[in-house]
């Protein structure tokens, strides 16, 4: 059966450039365009990984957004990639760490990412 994969991610060429790259992979992908979206997404569809963007609706929507999933029993346990432009766009002199309080994620992406390297992470950490 395919892994499932849900994309939350406001930048629809984006979502279809990597919905193709994962598709193309033997993935199953589904996509919401904001953090409250996403988080009944994951709650109906149950993927096995989750790409999350960072700037969606506010600056700061994909870190709050993972922080919720993090704390909901039903999702928790989902692996997040953070995959975000957020570093440049505000042109910040560091990058982010995942950590289990601030930011649960499993790894954080910088776009524009290279396919290698986002089918790897998606490889590396997707549920088993």
């Amino acid at each position: 059966m395919a892994k499932k994969v849900l994309m939350i991610d406001d930048d629809p060429e984006f979502v279809e450039a990597i919905s193709n790259l994962l598709d193309a992979r033997g993935y199953t992908v589904e996509s919401a365009s904001n953090g409250k979206d996403g988080v009944e997404k994951a709650k109906q569809m149950n993927p096995d990984i989750i790409l999350l963007d960072v700037m969606m609706t506010t600056k700061s929507e994909g870190f709050d957004t993972a922080r919720a999933m993090h704390e909901d029993e039903n999702i928790k346990e989902i692996p997040i990639v953070m995959v975000t432009g957020v570093r440049k766009e505000m042109n910040l002199p560091f990058g982010f760490e995942p950590d289990e309080e601030w930011l649960p994620v499993k790894a954080v992406l910088e776009k524009p990412v290279k396919p290698e390297l986002l089918l790897k992470t998606v490889q590396e950490n997707i549920r088993k």
